[in-house]
């Protein structure tokens, strides 16, 4: 290694860096090296804040940064508030959840539960605090939980098409017997208006200012959702600006000035088709992968949230062991991720592996566990991509929720969805209970066909939702506005 003697611009570098720290730090923190991004974002996962902070502070003080790395160090901070608002309950709030529904709560059922990870919390520079979701996600996690809830306390219900219906039977009765191999057939069609708004709080951008916000709209995706109609908006300044086609996270960008005391409203209206899909998958003619440079961007690892760790290739491996078949390897990791309890999610810009949380929390959402399905997916060489949206039902039912799932590449079929939370539905029929390995329903609206991609026009500031893009996105001349500074509405009907 050369000695920064023969190198002055190293000196010079140290220099500016010492002075710039000590104007802004403390000395006795100056006299430590400022930590590497991979360091600081395992310091924060593991709550040690005000450390993580003082680190932060160091590395911003230092001037040879570029823009892109002085943007990643500040956004963990701003990650490290996101996680506050996540982890709001000390052990009085949390057991006071959890005795809503079991009255006769114990210290000591609490503490077991809280052991064996069934009420998910971290400790904060010391102090434990629990997720809010945490003592209703209980509930889903724990058999024992459940068993000792009160008598008439409401159970959590499942979507409509969550569980085996008419609908799935509607599509698989529809689908016509095709003796040579094809891809997904289109069925059923549903003919659907939307109405989607963003509300601003009062007061939560100073008058006069400029509120921008991006309203998740969808794409057409042939034989899944077509004639797409923009109907028209409102609360804009101008009529909203439709990402082009292309766009892999569509949105309908407005604009207006905030009015003091009032909320800044604005809201989309737009009409289409929506198609369910179903898919006649033979096993013993899934062939291996074609080495297409076309799916190479769906075999490969994308940090931070697609990653072959050792820990993702040995759970790959104890789940597929020697099996070569490309859908009997899809089979195995899909219900292996399907046996993961789904809970109630985090805010995904505070975690900084979605799929390798995943795999390790004992519980995830639909986003998580498409995630973690996708990165076994290409690990063992087999495409996979990401899809999300909204999910919907009749006008009698009025139901409608984020979702996410995705689609797999299996050859000589191509590109075939893929629902893993869902799951299998309990039939004896091979058609229904596999629906959603190579279908949809058609009661889900997709504005995302990739996760993290930019919005257009792009966003100035970091995103609330760093993945995905269901709920929009607001931002102003001072920075982004956070969930707990508006509100988003979806509604639908059926033509």
């Amino acid at each position: 290694m050369e000695s920064a003697v023969r190198k002055p611009h190293l000196l010079r570098r140290f220099a500016w860096h010492t002075a710039a720290c000590l104007l802004l730090v403390s000395p006795a923190l100056c006299a430590q090296p400022v930590p590497a991004l991979p360091d600081l974002t395992a310091s924060v996962d593991a709550g040690h804040f005000v450390q993580a902070d003082a680190d932060i502070s160091r590395a911003l003080a230092d001037t040879q940064l570029s823009q892109a790395q002085r943007d990643a160090y500040a956004f963990q901070r701003e990650r490290m508030r996101r996680i506050r608002l996540d982890f709001t309950l000390d052990a009085a709030a949390a057991q006071a959840q959890v005795r809503k529904q079991i009255p006769d709560l114990t210290d000591a059922e609490f503490a077991r539960w809280d052991a064996q990870g069934h009420l998910e919390h971290l400790d904060i520079d010391g102090e434990r605090r629990w997720f809010k979701r945490a003592p209703s996600n209980l509930f889903r996690v724990s058999a024992e939980a459940r068993a000792r809830r009160a008598p008439g306390v409401p159970v959590p219900k499942d979507g409509p098409y969550e569980t085996l219906g008419p609908h799935h039977e509607e599509v698989v009765a529809a689908a016509l017997p095709r003796p040579s191999v094809v891809g997904p057939q289109s069925l059923t069609p549903r003919h659907v208006t939307v109405t989607q708004s963003l509300t601003v709080k009062p007061d939560a951008v100073p008058a006069g200012e400029t509120v921008r916000a991006w309203i998740p709209y969808p794409r057409a995706i042939p034989g899944q959702q077509e004639n797409i109609r923009f109907l028209g908006s409102s609360g804009g300044i101008a009529p909203a600006q439709i990402a082009p086609e292309d766009t892999q996270q569509r949105t309908a960008y407005l604009q207006a000035p905030a009015v003091a005391g009032q909320p800044t409203q604005f809201e989309v209206r737009y009409e289409l088709t929506v198609y369910a899909r179903h898919t006649d998958i033979n096993p013993a003619k899934v062939q291996p992968t074609p080495n297409d440079p076309a799916l190479q961007p769906y075999l490969a690892e994308r940090a931070p949230h697609v990653l072959f760790t050792p820990a993702m290739r040995a759970f790959s491996q104890r789940v597929v062991g020697d099996e070569t078949n490309p859908y009997r390897i899809f089979e195995k990791l899909f219900d292996a991720v399907d046996r993961i309890p789904w809970a109630g999610a985090r805010e995904y810009s505070t975690l900084s592996n979605i799929s390798d949380y995943a795999l390790h929390a004992g519980h995830a959402d639909c986003g998580q566990q498409t995630l973690l399905l996708i990165t076994l997916l290409r690990l063992n060489g087999i495409p996979a991509r990401w899809q999300s949206g909204m999910v919907y039902s009749d006008d009698a039912v009025g139901y409608n929720n984020l979702h996410d799932w995705g689609a797999v590449y299996l050859a000589p079929y191509g590109w075939v969805p893929m629902d893993v939370t869902t799951g299998r539905l309990h039939s004896s029929t091979p058609a229904l209970r596999d629906f959603y390995m190579g279908g949809l329903d058609a009661y889900r609206i997709a504005f995302n066909d990739d996760y993290d991609r930019p919005l257009v026009p792009a966003k100035q500031y970091p995103r609330s939702d760093t993945v995905d893009n269901q709920r929009g996105e607001v931002e102003w001349s001072g920075g982004n506005l956070y969930y707990d500074q508006w509100t988003y509405d979806f509604q639908s009907h059926m033509k």
